[in-house]
């Protein structure tokens, strides 16, 4: 829609728009709907699941207690010089070979998290894979690689196990709501876009308040059509669109 007092400048009637979207609620609600039911699909069918297992442990062992150190801040580097023993090489390559994995290093290492909860020494270990059982049996013999690791090259007591690996009964990713929802929030905004691009692509003046807004004129009168002439003239329009 054209300003009059300049026609280079667009003004927009949220109003109108309101009406534009209104008039055309049920294309968009298809839209939401094809579109969550294709990622719903997608999700179901064309995506590998992912599940993760979980262990901990605990830096200090059964004879060191946090008295004997320094200070809390030897405790905490302690952890993060075992956050990176676990993703070296030689564990994860033990690991590969106790399990007879077909994995190279770099992709169990892909397969790894590890993370240092704040303010304690505790290690957490994840491992996940699209096989739930074969993710706890990784879980487990990093854990008691990465403790029979530390033993051996920092010349100290073995962390302890706080939990074991668990099975994961239910997958982390894909998350099927969560995909269902972005496809109809997607499907939604896409359906908006096209009706709006539409509708200012459509320059024809169709009522009174057209023509004032587009040629800056006013109706005085307004003849309506007889019947005859108006399936004349959806006759004539029927024919424009074939050719």
């Amino acid at each position: 829609m054209y300003d009059n007092n300049n026609n280079d400048e667009i003004e927009i009637d949220l109003r109108e728009l309101f009406f534009v979207l209104k008039k055309n609620v049920l294309a968009m609600i298809l839209a939401v709907i094809v579109f969550a039911g294709g990622a719903g699909v997608i999700t179901k069918f064309a995506m590998t699941p992912s599940y993760s297992s979980t262990a901990q442990l605990y830096v200090l062992s059964k004879s060191t207690s946090l008295t004997q150190l320094t200070d809390l801040q030897l405790g905490t580097q302690l952890t993060q010089d075992y956050m990176v023993l676990v993703t070296t090489r030689p564990v994860l390559n033990q690991v590969i070979q106790d399990l007879k994995l077909s994995y190279t290093y770099e992709e169990m290492l892909a397969k790894v998290t590890v993370a240092n909860p704040t303010d304690t020494r505790i290690l957490t270990l994840t491992v996940s894979d699209s096989n739930p059982k074969l993710a706890q049996s990784m879980t487990q013999d990093l854990a008691k690689v990465t403790a029979t690791r530390v033993a051996k090259k920092m010349d100290t007591d073995a962390p302890t196990i706080l939990e074991d690996a668990y099975l994961p009964k239910l997958p982390d990713s894909p998350s099927l709501k969560k995909n269902v929802a972005i496809g109809g929030v997607l499907g939604l905004f896409l359906a908006m876009f096209i009706i709006l691009v539409l509708h200012f692509m459509n320059d024809t003046i169709r009522t009174e308040d057209d023509i004032e807004k587009y040629l800056g004129l006013n109706t005085l009168a307004s003849v309506p059509l007889d019947k005859d002439e108006q399936k004349e003239g959806n006759h004539k329009r029927k024919k424009a669109r074939k050719r």
